[in-house]
């Protein structure tokens, strides 16, 4: 295809806007690791709601949305909407209390939550195989999508889309630190989903598509339903029992984190206070499920109807290498069907996605290497400046990793599928830290390393020709992480008494898991109440699931079942607003409010856990 000269126009526009943040921020962002990467700790709600909507809405997304739709229907979602469950869970149970640590990453919390060498050890291996390791395998999947997006509306080869890309990210990350993100992303998210909203609509306009009634009409039943087919129960297992039973709470996900975590995490510690760390992860959750879903369910089921098969595909797209030719580049092909202006607008919002995903994943990445292994382990006496700097260093480097890593990457699913099996069996423990004294850093750390094994054991027996179905070794991996997590648990010395009493007066978690500590230390009970963020998760999940699922029914002209939804969401909404608003009655903040954490809670508390 060839881009009109309003469509670039358009794309430099957007770029320009973009950027302003950054230039306007960049010396803010220069004066300490606490602006660089948690904004001073001031950040309002709605804008870190919307910052992680944005994050998590990248060139890869669409595309993975449209492979799980070419390939198992609209209920084939299920695979990421199940994460919802773990969404809430940290809306509730868990953003209060991150903000309540103070500390500067999650990262960080190890040596607040766990004692001795151990607890060091864990921190520092994070802080490489997250930061590094599978930081750059997750930007690695972004750039394979920009790839070949590229590939289909500008006949780029990769090489070129990678080192344009690495230009753009480097130089808005490293200038602009977490408050130039925060306020770029708010301004790209809003390019990103209007170009979404005009690949729906150009989509559903195709003459092979005919509309919303013609989508409906012409495309399979089984395809359109919110739920699989119970008939065909082996699928429904894969892609609905398991993901709603096990893999929401039992995966590490970037983004679904169970806990919370990675650069969520670093919003929640951005927030200014207690309330607006709870508003901005609810907002989030609710965007991501209930807002975004829908037009890239619309294009990806319009792109059954005008390629129905991946032959057609390649038929389409005979300039493509054939390599990079799968199901997610159905998404890409129904971009070329956008009109001169409306191309340019599509174009500058993928871009607006990437460079979102990608900023924000080059400075969390940084701050793990910078601040939990070089400042910690390395130069733990330099001043804010020079860290900054390193900063800026680090984050060109993780980008040019990156884009190396891209050339050995496929699709996104199968980048998808990597990542939840190097996770699967830890999200348990990091939902139970924050609960039960009893964990320790060997928990963690047994859990990693079985964990990875046991995933690598299925990946070489792939390569070896026996392969084992995703969802088996999903199973499998649960199971074998969480006994010798739990055992390690038991069978090892607990962190000791003094660190646990500094955590809990700190953090003050509910619920009868920090009874002992909290009898022994004579420390008040926690502000928080159990129940009531078990009724409140509750109520938000079918508060998210109604909306989704009511936007549906409307989309697909199903009025009955619309309006009954409509009525769950509406009365859902009006009971989770009542219930968030009584958790912060009484002017209740926690123990620790913004103002008191001040920026340098990182200083002040690292020497007290140092061996």
């Amino acid at each position: 295809m060839s881009l009109t000269t309003l469509d670039w126009v358009i794309v430099g526009i957007s770029i320009v806007i973009s950027f302003i943040p950054a230039l306007v921020l960049m010396r803010r962002a220069g004066r300490s690791t606490s602006e660089f990467f948690t904004s001073g700790r001031a950040a309002p709600w709605w804008l870190i709601g919307v910052s992680m909507v944005a994050t998590t809405f990248s060139t890869d997304t669409p595309n993975l949305v449209t492979n799980f739709v070419r390939e198992g229907g609209v209920a084939g979602n299920w695979a990421w909407w199940s994460f919802l469950l773990t969404g809430m869970a940290t809306v509730f149970f868990y953003a209060r209390l991150w903000r309540r640590s103070g500390v500067l990453t999650d990262l960080e919390l190890y040596e607040l939550r766990y004692s001795g060498r151990a607890a060091t050890l864990v921190r520092g291996f994070r802080a490489v195989y997250l930061g590094l390791f599978f930081n750059c395998i997750i930007m690695a999947t972004v750039n394979l999508a920009a790839a070949k997006i590229s590939a289909v509306l500008l006949g780029w080869p990769m090489w070129r889309t990678l080192a344009v890309c690495a230009v753009l990210s480097i130089a808005f990350a490293s200038a602009a630190g977490l408050w130039g993100l925060l306020v770029e992303e708010f301004i790209q998210f809003g390019i990103a989903m209007t170009g979404s909203f005009a690949a729906a609509w150009f989509a559903l306009h195709r003459p092979e598509v005919g509309g919303l009634a013609g989508l409906v009409s012409h495309a399979r039943p089984a395809m359109l339903g919110f739920l699989p087919d119970f008939a065909d129960w082996s699928t429904a297992v894969v892609i609905f029992v398991i993901p709603l039973t096990v893999q929401w709470w039992s995966v590490w996900y970037p983004g679904a984190e169970p806990g919370g975590g990675s650069y969520i995490a670093q919003r929640m510690l951005a927030a200014r206070s207690e309330r607006d760390a709870l508003g901005g992860t609810l907002l989030f959750n609710v965007a991501h499920y209930a807002l975004r879903s829908w037009p890239w369910i619309i294009v990806a089921l319009s792109s059954t109807l005008v390629y129905p098969s991946l032959a057609d595909l390649r038929v389409a797209l005979p300039y493509v290498d054939p390599r990079l030719v799968g199901h997610d580049m159905a998404y890409p092909a129904m971009l070329r069907f956008l009109p001169a202006g409306w191309l340019g607008l599509m174009i500058a919002g993928l871009l607006a996605a990437y460079r979102s995903t990608i900023s924000t994943h080059l400075n969390w990445g940084t701050s793990y290497l910078v601040h939990d292994m070089y400042r910690r382990f390395v130069r733990p006496d330099a001043d804010e400046r020079h860290y900054v700097a390193v900063g800026r260093l680090v984050t060109a480097l993780l980008m040019i990793v990156a884009a190396l890593v891209t050339f050995v990457l496929d699709t996104a699913r199968d980048s998808f599928n990597l990542m939840m099996s190097i996770g699967a069996g830890t999200g348990l423990i990091y939902l139970l830290r924050w609960f039960w004294w009893r964990i320790n850093a060997w928990s963690e750390i047994s859990a990693m390393v079985s964990s990875f094994l046991v995933a690598l054991g299925f990946f070489i027996a792939g390569r070896s020709g026996a392969a084992v179905p995703a969802h088996v070794s999903l199973l499998v991996t649960v199971a074998v992480t969480s006994v010798v997590w739990i055992g390690t648990t038991l069978l090892t010395r607990p962190t000791d008494h003094d660190t646990l009493v500094r955590f809990y007066e700190r953090v003050r978690p509910a619920g009868p898991g920090w009874a002992r500590v909290r009898a022994a230390s004579g420390l008040a009970p926690s502000p928080d109440s159990l129940p009531q963020q078990f009724l409140a998760w509750t109520v938000g999940c079918v508060f998210v699931y109604a909306s989704l699922f009511a936007a549906g029914s409307w989309l697909y002209g199903r009025v009955g079942p619309a309006v009954g939804l409509t009525i769950v969401a509406v009365a859902s909404g009006l009971l989770l607003a009542r219930l968030v608003a009584s958790m912060f009655r009484a002017g209740d903040e926690g123990p620790m409010r913004g103002e008191e954490l001040g920026t340098s809670s990182s200083s002040r508390y690292d020497h007290v856990h140092r061996p």
